[in-house]
């Protein structure tokens, strides 16, 4: 196998990451519920939980395959007193306020809840929705979070390895009638997790990270999607490097789907476009980086911009689009960009 940077060199512009799934676009949009301050303040709690039925239901009717939540209890970039409603809980209630929608999470923090408790509250979600669950899972990162809510914050690399476990407990609940399992972090003991969940052969499982050493293995031995953001040489670093551990762990990579991750700052024309970033960006921003880890522009820059990461293997977009709790820019996305993705 040629080294990473040979690979990164050798690649055509443009060229896609050999070997990984590829099933038709798929594209979906965070739902606001206040972790990166995008609910209206001045609302009242019950008022904003509205808003973010509407926009799911904005993302249904608009054509969006799916809507998501992050998992977090305190604000960013600092904590602060402003609504951030739980994930799980929105998941299924946004479950129940749409028909079509699939509903995910960007993603889980495996340390928040016991795995076999997760796998119970998943399978349920997906079969009260008809399968529409999307699983999402990460080893946690959001230090002051575990703080305030009491939970150990051990090193990165524990973590990391707790994840995999709960990984493991997780399949074998989906898809064995009983589970006793013995793990260093977690323990089993003829555990039952009934229902199953309705999707076959399990809701797809979305790993989030993208280190290099042990999280990206873990996404290679238990993953059905990888998830990265960044710019367009990240993702084609970070799929050469999950494509390398795939070879290692003997995991056909054709399993694995790619997904990616950005902001989107779209307007009509030039001067909503400004408008947009001022507000969401501010004063003094790296103008030129946030051109390579965000779509940003007209409609026509936008789609340029995602495009050249559907080129490069991203098979599911999954994109948080500023503004979107005032409904406008997830219209114009649906109206003029979706059109020019999936044509």
């Amino acid at each position: 196998m040629k080294p990473l940077q040979t690979l990164e060199q050798t690649r055509p512009q443009g060229a896609a990451v050999a070997g990984f799934k590829a099933p038709p676009l798929r594209v979906g949009a965070m739902i606001p519920q206040g972790w990166v301050m995008d609910l209206p303040a001045d609302l009242p709690a019950d008022q904003q939980w509205r808003v973010m039925v509407r926009v799911a239901r904005t993302l249904e009717a608009a054509g969006f395959d799916s809507g998501w939540l992050y998992d977090h209890f305190h604000t960013v970039p600092t904590p602060q007193t402003s609504s951030v409603f739980e994930c799980w809980i929105s998941t299924a209630a946004l479950l129940s306020q749409t028909v079509t929608l699939r509903i995910g999470q960007l993603v889980t923090c495996n340390s928040y809840r016991n795995p076999a408790l997760l796998a119970k509250m998943a399978a349920t979600a997906d079969v009260l929705s008809g399968g529409r669950l999307e699983f999402g899972i990460g080893a946690g990162w959001y230090e002051h979070e575990y703080r305030g809510y009491g939970y150990p914050f051990p090193r990165a690399g524990e973590r990391i390895a707790m994840l995999e476990e709960a990984l493991e407990v997780i399949g074998r609940l989906w898809s064995e009638p009983s589970v006793t399992y013995e793990g260093r972090y977690y323990q089993l003991r003829d555990a039952y997790c009934d229902p199953k969940p309705l999707q076959r052969p399990r809701p797809p499982v979305l790993v989030g990270g993208g280190g290099e050493r042990r999280t990206l293995a873990v996404v290679a031995r238990h993953a059905d999607r990888a998830n990265f953001g960044g710019s367009l040489d990240n993702f084609r670093h970070k799929a050469d490097v999950l494509l390398d551990h795939c070879r290692r762990v003997g995991r056909d990579p054709a399993q694995l789907e790619l997904t990616y991750s950005c902001p989107v700052l779209i307007g009509r024309d030039r001067d909503e476009v400004d408008r947009q970033v001022a507000r969401y960006v501010g004063p003094g921003a790296d103008l030129d980086r946030l051109r390579q880890e965000s779509a940003v522009g007209v409609p026509e820059e936008v789609a340029a911009y995602l495009r050249r990461f559907v080129e490069a293997g991203a098979s599911y977009l999954i994109l948080n689009i500023r503004g979107a709790a005032e409904l406008w820019p997830l219209e114009l996305f649906a109206e003029e960009v979706l059109p020019l993705l999936r044509s």
